[in-house]
């Protein structure tokens, strides 16, 4: 089981500046090209936008950051609902690389690994009905949530357990009571959902701003 660093009360200027030292740090450690993945869903955009306008912080270099989905919707990327077109619009004009996740791409290991998580327990688009398996062999599956949710009634392509831990650190960002304390019991093993099979099998330092 994950040690995990839960942080309470952090708002998106905190996480923001939590991020440009993970990113700083990882950029300054090589010369290659550093690759993370980050989530959909409405948390992530103003806290991006935090971090591309934080005030006294050194720049970073977005060329040489490729950003990956954890999981998208199968929808083109000017459809509101992907998750691709999402982080395009927000981190493509500082010159980030944003990729197309497919079953036909290499995934890379990543410097960070950025997920939220559902009311259900679910983390990317690996929902307690499809059984995710922390040893599963692929590092990209293509499903069909069931049940379909309602407001994003969509094919789905996502990272498994497996690529989402291929990972120096694992970060969750989580709103909301009955959401933390959901991931509390997962870090407890009270629960088997995806999240807690990710914790379960990560080795790697996990934090939580919840």
């Amino acid at each position: 089981m994950a040690d995990v660093d839960l942080i309470a009360g952090a708002d998106d200027g905190q996480v923001a500046r939590w991020l440009h030292r993970r990113l700083h740090e990882a950029l300054a450690a090589t010369d290659a090209r550093v690759a993370v993945c980050l989530p959909g869903g409405s948390t992530p955009p103003p806290i991006l936008r935090a971090l591309a306008a934080l005030p006294d912080a050194p720049p970073l270099d977005w060329r040489r950051i490729s950003v990956w989905p954890g999981d998208d919707r199968a929808v083109p990327p000017s459809h509101p609902a992907s998750n691709e077109g999402m982080l395009r619009r927000l981190l493509a004009p500082l010159g980030a690389e944003v990729a197309r996740l497919s079953e036909r791409e290499a995934i890379p290991h990543f410097a960070l690994t950025w997920l939220g998580m559902g009311s259900d327990g679910h983390i990317a688009s690996l929902f307690p009905s499809g059984d995710p398996r922390a040893d599963d062999p692929a590092r990209v599956r293509r499903l069909t949530p069931d049940p379909l949710p309602p407001e994003a009634p969509f094919e789905r392509v996502t990272l498994t357990i497996p690529a989402l831990l291929d990972s120096d650190c694992v970060l969750f960002v989580i709103r909301g009571e009955d959401k933390r304390a959901l991931f509390q019991r997962a870090m407890a093993g009270d629960n088997d959902l995806p999240v807690a099979r990710l914790l379960r099998a990560a080795r790697q330092p996990v934090i939580c701003f919840a």
